[in-house]
């Protein structure tokens, strides 16, 4: 099976060739830069979320934004957030694909539904408290991700949440700290247009020819020749 992660599919929408590149020809777009400080505090968030977990109560940020909802104990929820080892995975036989993705966290509310749930960091001199236009492809990870979801079987709620921390970075002093500020961000979901753009990437895929280059793409204005010279060499130097 063709392994076709949540991050893929949003590189696909972005850019098609650079899509099949990555899948068909195991050339990857250069990676970015790590972010550990939100790696961290992702990790210390969910130790939080886990002890209320474990006790069957609510966090006091959901408390605060008043959340009808409390960590959910679902036994699949350390294998789910682990993205590179296992994550939430839906197999399309019919296409041969293995779909998958990791979540930061998942809550249910007292009617029993499951609620997505993303964390983010950031620095501003203002909290985030709502999302900004430019949040698009944090979207369509939540939505993907209650598609898979419910590709499982489980009853998920079309909102799903963001717990948006922001660095203060207008502080008088650093004090070996950074204050933050933490909100919780519903969103509402619509997953009806991921079933048709899994269709279209499998055709992209599953076509000999590379898509032609997408001119509003910087990977492949920037990269173009390089990526023309590694196809040659991926080919045996045959066009």
């Amino acid at each position: 099976m063709i392994k076709i992660s949540r991050s893929k599919i949003d590189l696909f929408l972005e850019c098609p060739r650079c899509f099949y590149l990555d899948i068909q020809k195991k050339i990857k777009r250069p990676p970015g830069f790590p972010f550990n400080l939100n790696n961290a505090v992702d990790t210390l968030l969910k130790k939080e979320f886990d002890r209320h977990r474990e006790a069957g109560t609510k966090h006091p940020i959901q408390i605060e934004f008043g959340v009808d909802a409390i960590p959910a104990n679902h036994p699949m929820i350390d294998k789910w957030r682990q993205s590179m080892q296992h994550g939430v995975i839906f197999k399309d036989i019919e296409r041969d694909l293995h779909i998958y993705g990791g979540i930061d966290d998942l809550w249910i509310n007292s009617d029993g539904e499951y609620h997505i749930v993303d964390y983010k960091a950031t620095a501003k001199d203002t909290p985030v408290k709502e999302l900004a236009d430019w949040t698009a492809g944090y979207k369509r990870q939540m939505e993907v991700y209650q598609w898979l979801l419910r590709k499982n079987g489980l009853k998920v709620s079309n909102t799903a949440y963001f717990v948006y921390c922001t660095g203060d970075n207008a502080a008088e002093n650093f004090n070996n700290k950074i204050e933050f500020h933490s909100h919780i961000i519903p969103y509402e979901g619509d997953d009806s247009w991921i079933d048709q753009t899994i269709k279209n990437l499998h055709i992209c895929i599953s076509n000999a020819t590379i898509p032609s280059k997408n001119e509003t793409c910087q990977y492949c204005n920037f990269f173009g020749k390089l990526y023309s010279e590694l196809v040659k060499e991926k080919n045996g130097n045959r066009d």
